[in-house]
């Protein structure tokens, strides 16, 4: 066996290296010049590097070479212009499963990592579950899930497709502005009762390696998360404890929430600079839940993202330490 990793710079994909590195797998990453590569240094001299982008189509016809399973973990969560979540979502998957088909001889599987927002919002009284027919409510969703089609009516070798909801742990940006208002003595309290599915990134990544020769995985999409149902409230408390730092309650109001998405997106247009808030992701913001249920992925494969809120946030808030991002 030997892997094909895309996005490996990333939160996510990073991690995927590591668990990678602890089953001592041969692997290549599929880097640009330009990729940041300061969560992956330390694989790097253990590592094959291979220069290229799924955004362009030639890289990818000898990145593939010699490489017996692909791991498709590269993405866009945040953009300027919607269109770029398409162009490297869609785009960039179908240019993948194109050079997959091509190297069929020598590609056995195709891991393709997605999103709950591809399945779109559900409520912890009827979670998402893999049969439901996908609804997502974003310009990410549908280009996520627009991607997994490309994967299905295009791959010709096996493959499987993993949707995890909200990732979080140690390198990531996404819950970094949480942590950080409680550092500062600021508990935010979200308004509503958005209930959401988490996945601690190590589970996430362990579960993606735990599909690479899987013969149950084939040809089959799975929630990838925790059993753990949780409010932005819950989460705003947990670390509270954990940081045992004295906090002012902080009420983040629902009305408040479109003209903020408004702001960033002016300024984002101004600066060229993708925000993490923006008009797109407002329908993600409103939704009443975000809720899937991983009994699919227990029952068939054997694996559960098992590790609790408590211990996540405990080495998440560690590692942000031990960094100085905090």
């Amino acid at each position: 066996m030997k892997v094909l990793l895309t996005g490996a710079s990333g939160f996510v994909g990073s991690h995927i290296l590591d668990a990678l590195g602890e089953r001592k797998l041969p692997v290549a990453i599929l880097l640009r010049p330009s990729s940041d590569r300061q969560f992956i240094q330390g694989h790097l001299p253990t590592v094959e590097i291979r220069s290229g982008s799924i955004a362009d189509p030639e890289s990818l016809a000898s990145a593939l070479a010699g490489i017996t399973h692909v791991i498709h973990c590269a993405g866009c969560t945040r953009a300027v212009h919607t269109s770029e979540f398409y162009r490297i979502n869609q785009i960039g998957t179908r240019n993948m499963v194109e050079a997959v088909n091509a190297h069929r001889q020598t590609v056995r599987r195709l891991i393709h990592v997605s999103s709950l927002a591809a399945a779109g919002p559900a409520t912890a009284d009827r979670p998402k579950r893999e049969e439901d027919p996908p609804q997502p409510v974003s310009e990410y969703g549908r280009s996520k899930l627009a991607a997994e089609e490309e994967v299905r009516a295009r791959c010709r070798v096996d493959h499987v497709i993993l949707r995890p909801p909200a990732v979080y742990g140690p390198r990531d940006h996404g819950f970094l502005s949480m942590f950080k208002a409680v550092w500062h003595h600021l508990r935010p309290l979200p308004s509503g009762r958005q209930v959401l599915s988490l996945v601690y990134v190590k589970d996430l990544a362990e579960a993606i390696c735990h599909c690479l020769d899987h013969p149950n995985a084939v040809g089959k999409t799975f929630f990838a998360a925790a059993r753990e149902v949780v409010t932005g409230r819950a989460m705003a408390r947990e670390i509270a404890a954990q940081v045992n730092h004295w906090t002012i309650p902080c009420p983040l109001p629902g009305f408040a929430l479109w003209p903020l998405c408004l702001v960033q997106d002016v300024w984002a247009r101004l600066t060229r600079r993708a925000r993490l808030l923006n008009l797109a992701k407002y329908p993600e913001l409103v939704a009443p839940g975000w809720v899937c249920d991983p009994t699919r992925l227990e029952r068939e494969l054997g694996f559960s993202c098992s590790t609790p809120l408590r211990i996540g946030v405990g080495e998440t808030l560690k590692w942000y330490q031990d960094h100085q991002w905090l």
